[in-house]
């Protein structure tokens, strides 16, 4: 499948999760195996010949994405989670929303120094997950290889604060 196909199945709704938000459901590109499959091969596209050590993964959609990317590279998966979630040790870093704030966290133990890693999510919007997992992982030694996203809403210029690191988004808006 190419980006077309897949963006094809990516459904629009309106006002949510408040009014003003355009918000873009990848569940239905989910559910179908064909555009699944083929979303998980445009993600790790150029990936296999990095040799990642593991995928990084943010809560909660970057799981559904960044697990068989896992598989398929042959990596180990590291969660990323909102706070109260995970229960050793952990770092904390705080993002800003397009509608809001939150916080990130990862075990402080979940790589070591030097470990080849890609951050995965759904979504690129104004890039304030993917900054704040930079800064945990910065803080844990890993070699940031990249970052993969299903979708990237280029107009909120999110690609921009991620400081040059390579950024694949399949499809783009």
């Amino acid at each position: 499948m190419n980006a077309a196909e897949l963006q094809a199945l990516i459904r629009d709704i309106p006002d949510f999760p408040q009014p003003g938000i355009l918000f873009r459901d990848i569940t239905p590109l989910l559910k179908d195996k064909r555009a699944f499959a083929g979303a998980i091969d445009l993600m790790c596209e150029g990936l296999a010949a990095q040799r990642i050590d593991h995928i990084v993964a943010i809560e909660a959609r970057g799981y559904l994405l960044g697990a068989p990317m896992a598989y398929r590279l042959g990596a180990g998966l590291v969660p990323v989670r909102k706070p109260g979630k995970l229960p050793f040790k952990r770092l904390t870093a705080d993002y800003a929303l397009e509608y809001g704030t939150n916080s990130l966290e990862i075990h402080n133990d979940a790589l070591s120094p030097g470990e080849r890693v890609v951050i995965v999510d759904d979504l690129l919007a104004t890039g304030g997950t993917a900054v704040a997992t930079k800064s945990l992982l910065k803080q844990l030694g890993a070699a940031i290889v990249g970052v993969s996203f299903l979708v990237e809403l280029t107009a909120l210029h999110g690609r921009e604060k991620l400081d040059g690191t390579p950024v694949n988004a399949v499809v783009k808006y």
